[in-house]
């Protein structure tokens, strides 16, 4: 894939997914979060699963979905520390730091944009060091709004100095994609196997990334 370095100043990278294994959020969400919870409420698995579930719909893609304080106050549990007990499957995508520090080298502004909490956020740089490859580290809760809507875009344009017919973002969720597409951002990119253990997903009318290192071509 040749990506048109040229004409690209800013890189803009979602973490979860893109950069790290969803594996370990998929995990979390659907098998050590339901479990606990069970445990916790001296319920059967199934029935946890049963209460669970039109709670996740109901706020699926809303800034409360993303946020561990909500979670953590709606279950009754410490969504960061039943995080903590599973990190140990927090992990980087194949060649995604070897692609971080050559975008840097380059001289791109780099920068993080999450809908992690910055609690999950904490959590995942103290086990992957991602740190250093970025000029900003960018929690879709520091402006109140989710990458869904069109109004975090306005709030990081106006944090950031950035031209987004000059920027690439690379995220593994179609409905951000296009809320950036509608703002004006020129260059899109999609994650094929954002989880490891999932296989490839359908990105729609978005090119996807499968190797970071081809990516590179052309820097």
């Amino acid at each position: 894939m040749n990506l048109p370095w040229p004409e690209i100043d800013t890189v803009l990278l979602d973490m979860d997914g893109t950069l790290l294994d969803l594996h370990f959020d998929n995990h979390f969400w659907l098998e050590h979060l339901p479990q606990r919870y069970a445990e916790h409420h001296g319920i059967s698995r199934a029935l946890a699963d049963a209460e669970l579930h039109p709670l996740f719909t109901q706020h699926a893609g809303q800034l409360n979905w993303y946020c561990t304080d909500f979670w953590s106050r709606e279950l009754k549990l410490s969504i960061k520390d039943l995080k903590r007990e599973v990190a140990d499957l927090i992990a980087l995508r194949p060649d995604a730091d070897t692609f971080l520090a050559a975008i840097r080298q380059a001289g791109k502004q780099v920068v993080m944009i999450t809908n992690a909490h910055r609690d999950s956020l904490s959590l995942k740089l103290e086990r992957i060091e991602l740190a250093p490859y970025f000029d900003r580290m960018i929690s879709s809760h520091d402006y109140g709004f989710p990458k869904e809507d069109a109004q975090f875009w306005s709030a990081l344009q106006q944090d950031l100095t950035f031209d987004p017919a000059r920027s690439l973002f690379i995220d593994d969720n179609v409905p951000i994609l296009r809320s950036a597409r509608q703002f004006g951002v020129q260059h899109l990119l999609a994650v094929h196997e954002p989880d490891s253990r999932k296989g490839a997903k359908d990105t729609e009318e978005f090119e996807a990334v499968r190797d970071y290192r081809a990516l590179l071509n052309g820097l």
